[in-house]
């Protein structure tokens, strides 16, 4: 797997040097927002799922990141973020399509999209991958942690049933990570899925000198977990996606889980 992050001249990421340019052979492309995105380091550990997911392939395999804290469908074409996907995508590429958060926040004028320009956008993306002859996989939002007085998580997305109108009318490989989310840190409850989100105490940690507590971003443990999830997934639907899927180092298959 070669990461790569083409929302900047190069990134450097443990240590390694990768430039931006996408070459020949199977390429995935993410599109989304911040809780996909790879993080500045003076985010950290806030971490987006595409940066673990990346990990999972195989060396000749690129991946892409192109998402970004932030941005809406809107805001994602008119950056240029989507034309950059547009203009490398090809046959045999895969382009994962995650947004909601940011076009359903209807108070920040500098990102809302409507409910028919997300649709619209979302549809188009779809379209564009296509005709370049690579193939769109659509999700829905992760779930933010925000839980109920029985101890479940809420429904925050206003946007849900638009995702899923316009995965049903464009027929594309959809996978639902916000019910998928939302079952999954119910089940773990207020205290254990609060490890995996965005919390930390004050004096802690340098870039948060005051403490953090978000709901919404994932740390490293969540990231990975979320990551974890698209893979079952795509496991469970015997998708193409598993077959490029990085080779098992020998060691690692003397290893046992032990709950």
């Amino acid at each position: 797997m070669k990461l790569i992050n083409l929302c900047k001249t190069a990134v450097i990421i443990s240590g390694i040097f990768i430039s931006q340019i996408a070459t020949a052979g199977t390429t995935i492309f993410m599109a989304g927002d911040s809780t996909m995105a790879i993080k500045d380091p003076k985010d950290y550990p806030e971490t987006g799922w595409g940066v673990p997911f990346a990990t999972f392939f195989a060396d000749d395999v690129k991946v892409v990141n192109l998402a970004k804290n932030g941005r809406s469908t809107r805001t994602f074409k008119t950056e240029g973020l989507w034309q950059q996907i547009e203009s490398q995508a090809k046959t045999g590429d895969w382009v994962f399509i995650q947004f909601g958060h940011n076009d359903e926040s209807e108070k920040k004028h500098d990102r809302y999209t409507t409910p028919e320009q997300y649709k619209s956008n979302l549809t188009e993306m779809i379209r564009q991958s296509q005709a370049r002859g690579a193939t769109p996989i659509l999700l829905s939002s992760v779930t933010r942690r925000n839980f109920d007085d029985n101890g479940n998580i809420k429904k925050t997305h206003p946007y849900y049933p638009l995702v899923l109108e316009v995965a049903e009318a464009t027929g594309v490989t959809f996978i639902d990570m916000d019910a998928i989310t939302r079952d999954y840190f119910s089940a773990m409850g207020d205290s254990l899925s609060k490890l995996r989100f965005m919390h930390i105490q004050p004096d802690l940690h340098p870039n948060y000198p005051n403490g953090v507590s978000d709901n919404t971003h994932f740390n490293e443990l969540g990231a990975r977990e979320v990551a974890q999830l698209v893979l079952t997934e795509l496991k469970k639907r015997q998708h193409p996606l598993t077959k490029q899927l990085r080779s098992v180092d020998p060691k690692h298959l003397k290893l046992r889980y032990k709950p």
